[in-house]
């Protein structure tokens, strides 16, 4: 892959914390910096966007499966006995105590 040399425009701050950064011997050039930089940036992005992709499956795969008349607790109740049988969840008054915190948020 050629490399090409560009101009970047920065603020006296951002060159400060750049140059900051090489002197700490993290990074050998200004140049690595950006590049790890865009890197980082184009692998957030990516991250992001599966993320992204994953919750519209969940949502459309919930939404498929239909509404419920079930109240709060007797939700509540459902995920506990499906956590108890998976072994996850154990019946504690400290459990309890944090289940319906987590709950109430």
């Amino acid at each position: 892959m050629a490399i090409v040399k560009t101009t970047l425009s920065l603020t006296d701050q951002d060159r400060q914390w750049m140059n900051e950064i090489i002197a700490s011997g993290e990074y050998v050039s200004n140049s690595e910096y950006v590049r790890n930089l865009i890197h980082r940036d184009k692998e957030q992005r990516t991250e992001s966007h599966a993320e992204i992709e994953l919750i519209r499956a969940k949502l459309l795969k919930a939404e498929q499966s239909g509404f419920t008349n079930k109240n709060r607790d007797e939700i509540l109740e459902d995920i506990k006995e499906k956590a108890r049988r998976n072994g996850v969840y154990k019946k504690t008054e400290d459990a309890q105590v944090d289940l319906d915190r987590i709950w109430r948020r």
